[in-house]
């Protein structure tokens, strides 16, 4: 996703002397191009990102189009105040970009996990927030982005997250991607784990269950009517994110469901506990000690369902 990101918005500020990058001194091995090539384009603001935060802001209040870039938490938690009154009090036209998602720097502990910016950039007046799903989606989002006009997050993994759409999909902000049809139940997945939400709609149907997919790549705002409508024509709505399952994909899905006076569908959200994560290890390991797996997403689709999946027992 991270490459994605930069080849499309390299390519976007070619044509575009707006368009600023700033980094909090990283990324150095991919952005050589675009330092080298577009010098008045890029910053470094080191290892300030509170600094880059308000550079942004002025910068975006003077007519460029800003994004911000650095690890996970870094951009988003270390910056939440300047985040807020800078950016998002002045409807500043930046867009704070975060990679390493989730679990994608697991072996480097709690301080590198990301797993509560969703919910607290979903939070802030006025921000929109973007976690695609593939580095396909990745590139669809960067360029959405840089043609939208206000504060903005996105939220990408780290690199070698593999593709699942054949071809850029057709994308707009605020507008769900169904990725797989089905009528028992509905998966919807926000960022890297919509993969994961393939392959278990793949172990379900061999069993039997058709699972439709959502790709919630905006979670701000949350397509609401294709979350009611997969609501109404499913017997069951799970949501699988990379993230607590407070105030992220699960929380704005249980918020929309709970106020909506037709729909009595079963729910469940699949996503971390809100605790720090007592271990370290790969991105894959850290998932599955937290149940984001194909083999929960299957065992919790058995139990909505009343009926036990043998996919479970396989995973």
């Amino acid at each position: 996703m991270r490459n994605a990101f930069l080849g499309e918005l390299f390519e976007l500020a070619r044509a575009d002397s707006r368009i600023v990058f700033i980094t909090g001194d990283l990324g150095f091995s991919v952005v050589e191009p675009y330092m080298n090539e577009l010098p008045n384009q890029f910053v470094n603001a080191g290892v300030a990102e509170q600094n880059m935060t308000g550079m942004a802001a002025g910068m975006a209040l003077s007519g460029k189009v800003v994004f911000t870039y650095s690890i996970a938490n870094f951009p988003t938690l270390r910056c939440l105040e300047h985040i807020r009154n800078d950016i998002c009090y002045h409807d500043a036209n930046v867009t704070v970009v975060s990679i390493g998602g989730g679990f994608a720097y697991g072996t480097m502990g709690a301080t590198h996990h990301a797993t509560e910016d969703l919910g607290v950039m979903r939070m802030l007046p006025g921000m929109t927030v973007v976690a695609p799903g593939d580095p396909l989606e990745t590139r669809a989002a960067t360029r959405a982005l840089v043609e939208y006009t206000g504060p903005a997050y996105l939220r990408l993994g780290k690199a070698g997250e593999p593709l699942v759409h054949e071809d850029v999909p057709q994308f707009e902000l605020g507008r769900a991607l169904r990725v797989r049809d089905g009528g028992d139940m509905t998966l919807i997945s926000t960022g890297g784990t919509l993969k994961l939400a393939v392959e278990a709609a793949e172990a379900l149907a061999a069993d039997g269950v058709s699972a439709r997919i959502l790709s919630m790549h905006t979670l701000k705002p949350l397509d609401e009517a294709a979350v009611l409508e997969a609501a109404r024509e499913t017997k069951a709505v799970i949501t699988i994110e990379e993230h607590s399952i407070i105030g992220g994909l699960g929380s704005a899905v249980a918020e929309l469901l709970a106020e909506a006076n037709d729909v009595r569908t079963r729910f469940r959200r699949i996503g971390v506990p809100s605790r720090f994560s007592p271990r370290v290890g790969t991105q894959e390991y850290l998932l599955a000690e937290n149940g984001i797996d194909v083999a929960n997403i299957c065992r919790t689709a058995g139990e909505l369902l009343g009926a036990p999946t043998r996919s479970a027992a396989r995973q």
